[in-house]
């Protein structure tokens, strides 16, 4: 994916795929998707719009990374 396409791509559907792709071997792309829509509502009334993507990515990675951890 280029960097142009990942900015223009909804950033929740482009953390989910990332962080799918990432922890394939580990969790469902479908559980990973339920945890970066359930960050996404947590922060989208608190981010600034030009950080969003980022701390999207960064807070649903880690929460991802909790989860593999313990199954």
């Amino acid at each position: 994916m280029s960097v142009e396409t990942e900015q223009t791509q909804d950033p929740v559907e482009a953390v989910t795929v990332s962080l799918a792709r990432e922890f394939s071997s580990r969790l469902s792309s479908t559980a990973v998707g339920v945890i970066v829509r359930a960050t996404h509502r947590e922060l989208r009334r608190q981010a600034v719009t030009e950080t969003y993507r980022e701390m999207l990515h960064r807070l649903a990675h880690h929460r991802v990374a909790r989860v593999v951890e313990v199954l």
